[in-house]
């Protein structure tokens, strides 16, 4: 088969979309469910916060449970134990047993993503990765885009309990394309042609596609360099901009303009358009500039400060936003700018380093990720208590930070080949 890399990215991308459509239905319904099970705004940001915490540590060892069983199982693990807990939701009758399939359901929907990074480090040369990783992240956008109405519409006709059993379906149906498709690593996949194959490698005699860094250290080793650290701080301060309008926005729009489900599924939606679009701008531009002869450390962090730049503006006038298709407008630019940089930021593992060192950082990162979300989580009660302009002023201010952070401890953005230059350096 013929561009085996891009059928199998778009399956993980794929696989991203009903990971959003998964985690999201609880927002969306969550006026029908908190109504019969007697919840309220405090338990949801309880439960937010147990669905991160759990989220938390699954980055963390979906990091390494990648690096030991592989691509091909790790992702079946992963969705096999997602599917079943979104689709037990449907028999929750209290607070209690709904915390407990959050946590299961955190842990599990982690997977995710090492799981896309390290497919990315295999399946991909350097110059072709931030085009993949925007591939990736376009299925969280359009997971999020198609969640709010497919949700509501399903609501609307079967209920909240028939509609977490029928989403949960869809892992399974996934699975079957997943285990036929990916029979192996490239270096060992039956189906792959051996021009692609070398392209992958970088033995194609291609100088525009470098081959991947052989450095790859353990967790040890790999944290004592700054480069790791560039990530996991950078994606600290920044992710909770993305998870805020993830967890928050049909909330937000709930409280502040009166919406019921239905009027959430018709706007809920619109932000995730312009995600989207940054997903894959934000590739397309990385990827274009490396093939223009540019280093691969000016187009990434010209990428991440582009996206950066945009988000500021319109996080601060969404502070003051009078009607819901302004601040739902509003709100999609700055997405936009978020999965233009992020999109890149993802991709910085794989530029440093190589082996499973990729999966393990990406997994600290998305780690570190869901630490600085859960900051964000506990503050969203207290200071929405009027209105949500409190917390979209923490967020904008959060975002020069996180820039900073690529910019001062990342050093130039290219393999690290050797521990040699620590020794150097101290």
């Amino acid at each position: 088969m013929k561009n085996m890399r891009w059928l199998v990215i778009t399956l993980i991308g794929l696989a991203t979309v009903i990971n959003y459509i998964d985690r999201n239905a609880l927002a969306v319904m969550w006026p029908a469910v908190s109504k019969e099970i007697g919840a309220d705004k405090s338990d949801y940001a309880l439960l937010v916060t147990i669905f991160m915490i759990a989220y938390a540590f699954g980055q963390s060892v979906f990091g390494k449970i990648f690096d030991v069983i592989g691509t091909r199982m790790g992702f079946a693990v992963s969705i096999l134990f997602w599917s079943l807990s979104i689709g037990l939701h449907s028999v929750v009758r209290s607070l209690g047993l709904l915390s407990l399939l959050r946590v299961t359901l955190g842990v599990s929907e982690a997977g995710n993503w090492p799981g896309a990074a390290k497919a990315n480090a295999l399946w991909f040369p350097q110059k072709e990765r931030a085009l993949a990783q925007g591939i990736f992240n376009a299925g969280a956008s359009l997971g999020a885009i198609v969640s709010a109405p497919l949700v509501a519409l399903l609501f609307t006709g079967f209920g909240w309990r028939t509609t977490f059993l029928l989403i949960g379906v869809l892992g399974f149906l996934w699975l079957l394309p997943w285990l036929f498709f990916y029979r192996a690593d490239p270096d060992g996949h039956p189906w792959l042609t051996q021009a692609e194959r070398d392209h992958i490698m970088g033995t194609a005699g291609d100088s525009a596609a470098p081959k991947a860094p052989a450095y790859a250290p353990g967790w040890t080793e790999m944290l004592r360099h700054s480069e790791s650290w560039a990530i996991i701080l950078s994606r600290f301060f920044l992710d909770p901009v993305w998870w805020l309008f993830v967890s928050w926005l049909p909330i937000y729009l709930a409280e502040t303009f009166g919406f019921d489900v239905q009027q959430i599924g018709m706007f809920a939606w619109v932000p995730f358009v312009g995600a989207m679009a940054g997903s894959l701008t934000g590739g397309w531009l990385s990827g274009k500039l490396i093939a223009r002869g540019r280093t691969v450390n000016f187009a990434r962090k010209t990428a991440i400060t582009l996206g950066c730049v945009i988000m500021l503006p319109p996080l601060l006038l969404t502070m003051h936003a009078a009607t819901p298709l302004y601040a739902v407008l509003l709100i999609a630019v700055i997405l936009f700018g978020f999965q233009m940089a992020i999109n890149n930021i993802q991709t910085l593992p794989a530029d440093y380093f190589g082996g499973g060192t990729v999966g393990s950082l990406a997994g600290l990162g998305g780690t570190a990720a869901v630490a600085g979300t859960l900051v964000t989580t506990w503050l969203v009660p207290s200071m929405t208590q009027e209105s949500y302009a409190p917390i979209f002023a923490l967020a904008a201010a959060l975002v020069p930070v996180s820039l900073l952070c690529v910019w001062l401890l990342g050093g130039r953005i290219a393999p690290l080949t050797s521990p040699s230059h620590l020794n150097n350096e101290a």
